[in-house]
């Protein structure tokens, strides 16, 4: 008996040190994003997804011991989306509403500073907004800059032939090259990004929406959102989130932890 008591807690003790032994698994974070929104996020030519915020989400899961997983969402559908748990959030240089806290998602502080402008082919002959009455303007379903052309830009967008809508920015580019748009409606950054890379095109000097980035995430998920803003907070103190803004200079001047 005393031989079988022993052998009994014998096993006992060696089940014991192999759970203990066994590392915890760690929180696993899906961040949504648009994988067409560079300098944001986007899908580079190594495959793998990139973009100021998809870097700085990973630092601050890094921060935080959390795994990182990103969810390609689409951009009309991203709150549903996150509604209905397919990601934690929705981060990806996305445009803060008054609907959003209406429907209640909780919203982040913002972090950057934004203007919708439009962007022409340098050849066009186009200058201003008003050049474009009577023309085709292309713009991303479900952005803040489609919101503006159906309601602030109303009287703007009414002077256009139409407005072409796209199921992401690169598609409206896609239009303007083919000469089936003729200007993009789009954010400044991301139109600053294309011009970069692709000769001929110019963005029009007039800044047509002010408006801010912030991160979404369901409702009730304030916890969540303290979380990533504390660790966003710790990566701004150490240098780390200065870091990966001098590798999108064309954004840094805007980003509100680094200029307030």
């Amino acid at each position: 008996m005393k031989k079988i008591l022993c052998l009994v807690l014998a096993l006992v003790m060696i089940t014991a040190l192999c759970a203990c032994g066994k590392p915890a698994e760690k929180k696993k974070f899906i961040m949504g994003i648009d994988p067409e929104y560079p300098p944001f996020s986007y899908l580079g030519e190594d495959g793998k997804y990139s973009g100021f915020d998809v870097e700085v989400c990973q630092a601050a899961c890094d921060k935080l011991g959390w795994e990182m997983e990103i969810f390609s969402v689409n951009w009309d559908e991203k709150l549903v989306q996150l509604s209905s748990k397919e990601c934690d959030c929705v981060w990806s240089g996305m445009t803060i509403r008054d609907s959003m806290y209406k429907e209640g998602y909780v919203i982040s502080k913002p972090y950057f500073y934004n203007t919708q402008v439009l962007m022409v082919k340098a050849d066009s002959g186009y200058r201003s907004a008003a050049d474009l009455a009577g023309k085709v303007v292309a713009v991303q379903l479900g952005t803040s800059g489609e919101a503006l052309l159906q309601e602030d830009l109303a009287d703007l967008a009414s002077s256009f032939e139409s407005v072409m809508t796209c199921d992401s920015f690169l598609k409206c580019f896609t239009e303007l090259a083919g000469n089936a748009a003729d200007a993009v409606f789009v954010d400044l950054p991301v139109a600053s990004a294309y011009a970069a890379e692709h000769e001929g095109y110019l963005i029009i000097n007039e800044e047509l929406g002010a408006e801010q980035y912030g991160i979404a995430f369901r409702p009730g998920d304030t916890e969540l959102c303290a979380s990533i803003e504390g660790a966003v907070a710790e990566l701004v103190k150490d240098g780390t989130y200065a870091k990966i803004a001098e590798k999108y200079p064309d954004i840094i001047d805007n980003l509100i932890f680094l200029n307030s």
